[in-house]
């Protein structure tokens, strides 16, 4: 039997190395001829639920080896403060050399064939390493497809006009999704010289891969789909979805805040509780944490509240839990913690794939990151869409606009925007928990669909299946 080695050079942060690390157990659990070297890059800020899922990932597959490339020096903290994007692609592409030495050294040394390069979209320089040795790659997108659409549009748009774009641009019709785009859901990043044009150099490496895979399946992108039929478009493999339906604890203080929260939804009544949870990087101002919590009590709804306060310039964000009742009680309500013991629960880290598939959970208000919509959607939870940053905005316009599957928040906020008034916050509580409301029809039948799509004989089972072929027939032979 022939056996075949792929390398992954995983973006080191937690939401794109999570999904490309569960696309890489599911290659292996497809067709045990692959073996897999992931080469870790160390940021010089990692945190500590990155170092420990690092630790975990070779520990819990006997053909996964990870390789820690050396530290280089980061870029200046100046270009960190005027462009984040920028900032993480420069320091992305200093690490070409040390790639190049790991590939050459720990994997063409040895007497299994390479296949090829597995690269997460933030890390496309290294398709240039891979040419340089003969070695095909793929792209690993970590958005939905209608997002690889506008990536799409955004080359042929930027040869036309060259320039970023403004949120007064007309309405922008993007042939990926249903209907004209407001220019006011765009990623953040296209609208800042330097984050533009680091996205642009980006997009135009996605033409040199030999494929793009993305965690989504057919049956939710159907549209998306239909438009990548250009001769200049690598194959796109869906292969999703990708969730870690196990999750992952950290910390024993995580530990006991996971036991704290199972313990409380075991005692809720069936899809009573609506989960506010926004992500690693989602924080708010206390006058905004405030509106949250006179939505929440007038609602009526019991909740599971994930709170993170974003703290004055210069500090750290902080994150409540519900010893540090002092601080909560200063920024929310005059007695809310009080009138809302028996039906609301606070907590700062939440294990939210874990909560999402508990039975009391009935919404999930959410700030639209592409593996909560995807594990929201897997477990039938409907969303309503407060997005905060990234391509948040754009991922809750297609999820409310173009497929009926989200209740809308405000589409288009975007972190430290203005205030979300308690009524708006209300309003949208109340049409998310309704029973009978057709969004959370529709995200039952999409949750069937989403499962049956990585079953035998489903939509991305075999899209998998045409990608380990392509895959299979990249052999590089070995140094001599």
């Amino acid at each position: 039997m022939r056996r075949a080695e792929i390398v992954f050079i995983p973006t080191p942060a937690v939401g794109h190395l999570v999904p490309i690390i569960e696309f890489a157990k599911l290659l292996l659990d497809r067709d045990d001829r692959f073996s897999i070297t992931v080469l870790v890059i160390n940021p010089p800020f990692a945190p500590a639920a990155l170092d420990a899922y690092i630790q975990s990932i070779a520990a819990s597959h006997t053909r996964i080896k990870c390789i820690h490339l050396p530290q280089v020096d980061p870029p200046p903290q100046e270009l960190f403060r005027s462009s984040v994007e920028k900032w993480f692609t420069d320091f992305i592409d200093s690490h070409k050399a040390h790639v190049k030495e790991a590939i050459v050294s720990s994997v063409l040394s040895h007497s299994i064939l390479l296949a090829g390069l597995v690269v997460d979209l933030l890390c496309t320089a290294m398709i240039d390493v891979g040419h340089e040795l003969g070695v095909p790659s793929c792209v690993y997108f970590p958005c939905n497809a209608a997002c690889l659409g506008f990536s799409l549009y955004l080359l042929t748009r930027h040869d036309q006009v060259g320039i970023e774009f403004s949120e007064s641009d007309p309405e922008l019709v993007i042939p990926s999704y249903v209907n004209p785009v407001p220019s006011s859901v765009l990623p953040s990043v296209v609208f800042h010289k330097e984050g533009y044009i680091s996205t642009v150099d980006h997009d135009r490496k996605l033409k040199e891969a030999k494929g793009i895979i993305v965690n989504t399946f057919h049956e939710l992108e159907s549209h998306a789909f239909s438009t990548f039929l250009d001769d200049g478009i690598p194959p796109v493999y869906a292969v999703g979805p990708l969730i870690n339906l196990k999750g992952h604890t950290n910390s024993e203080a995580n530990q006991g805040e996971h036991d704290k929260i199972t313990k409380w939804l075991d005692d809720q009544p069936p899809s009573s509780v609506v989960f506010l949870c926004f992500g690693s990087g989602g924080s708010f101002v206390a006058p905004q944490l405030k509106e949250t919590a006179l939505a929440l009590e007038r609602s009526g709804h019991r909740f599971l509240w994930s709170v993170r306060l974003a703290s004055p310039p210069g500090l750290d964000d902080t994150i409540p839990t519900p010893s540090d009742c002092q601080k909560l009680e200063e920024v929310l309500p005059a007695g809310f913690l009080e009138r809302t013991r028996e039906i609301g629960m606070i907590c700062g880290w939440a294990p939210q794939v874990e909560v999402l598939a508990h039975k009391a959970i009935g919404g999930f208000v959410s700030h639209c990151g592409w593996n909560s919509i995807l594990e929201s959607l897997w477990h039938g939870v409907p969303i309503a869409a407060w997005p905060i940053y990234a391509e948040q905005q754009i991922n809750a316009f297609q999820m409310v606009r173009d497929l009926c599957l989200a209740v809308e928040l405000k589409l288009d906020y975007r972190c430290g925007s203005e205030l979300l008034v308690a009524d708006d916050i209300e309003k949208a509580i109340k049409c998310l928990m309704d029973d009978e409301s057709e969004v959370r029809k529709r995200v039952k039948e999409m949750s069937g669909k989403s499962r049956k799509a990585l079953g035998n004989g489903g939509s991305s089972f075999a899209s998998l299946g045409l990608l380990i072929e392509t895959m299979l027939g990249n052999d590089v032979a070995p140094m001599e």
